[in-house]
């Protein structure tokens, strides 16, 4: 299973996915350690805020996304792409996941002001 980690500078989880730049990529292979990480910086254009869902994506093949916060445009891109999105409150990348593999429930998410901004611009938004 790939799973993908929206993070800030790759340290901790990201708040705000439809903005985050900086991706950790899990290949977890069940009853095997955690895998080290693959990392991915998005160019402003693949951000998920811009992107148009045209063409490949580096996080395409992504089978869940972990973040602080999404918002609706965010998850409907998701979709298209097959992946699920787990939203939690846990800030440290390796912890989320271990935390996942081991069936356990993650930390609630923070509170997020931008996203009731993002929520509006996604009434608006072409997607």
């Amino acid at each position: 299973m790939r799973i993908a980690v929206a993070t800030r500078e790759f340290l901790e989880v990201s708040g705000h996915a439809g903005k985050t730049r900086e991706w950790l990529i899990y290949d977890c292979t069940p009853g095997s350690p955690l895998p080290v990480p693959e990392r991915i910086t998005l160019e402003k254009a693949q951000l998920f805020h811009y992107f148009d869902d045209v063409g490949p994506h580096p996080l395409d093949g992504v089978d869940l996304v972990v973040a602080g916060s999404a918002g609706d445009g965010f998850l409907r891109h998701m979709a298209k792409r097959g992946a699920e999105v787990l939203l939690t409150g846990e800030s440290e990348p390796q912890a989320a996941l271990e935390k996942l593999i081991a069936g356990e429930a993650l930390a609630d998410t923070r509170f997020d002001p931008t996203r009731a901004l993002c929520a509006l611009r996604d009434l608006f938004s072409r997607h």
